[in-house]
């Protein structure tokens, strides 16, 4: 009996182990997303001016 409640123990400790493990990948996967996102978000800004030419042109 008491071999069949520390197998328990342990299982159910497993399963929880793994569960955590399991939250915290999809954490750091939904972070890493995040940050892409706000970096592309980012870089696809090229000026705030609406497209119009910096620097008159040459004559």
């Amino acid at each position: 009996m008491y071999a069949l409640e520390l197998h328990k123990i342990v299982q159910a400790d497993l399963i929880r182990r793994a569960d955590n493990e399991r939250l915290l990948r999809e954490a750091r996967r939904a972070r890493r997303a995040a940050r892409g996102t706000a970096r592309e978000d980012r870089e696809r800004k090229v000026s705030a001016d609406g497209g119009r030419e910096r620097f008159a042109h040459a004559a």
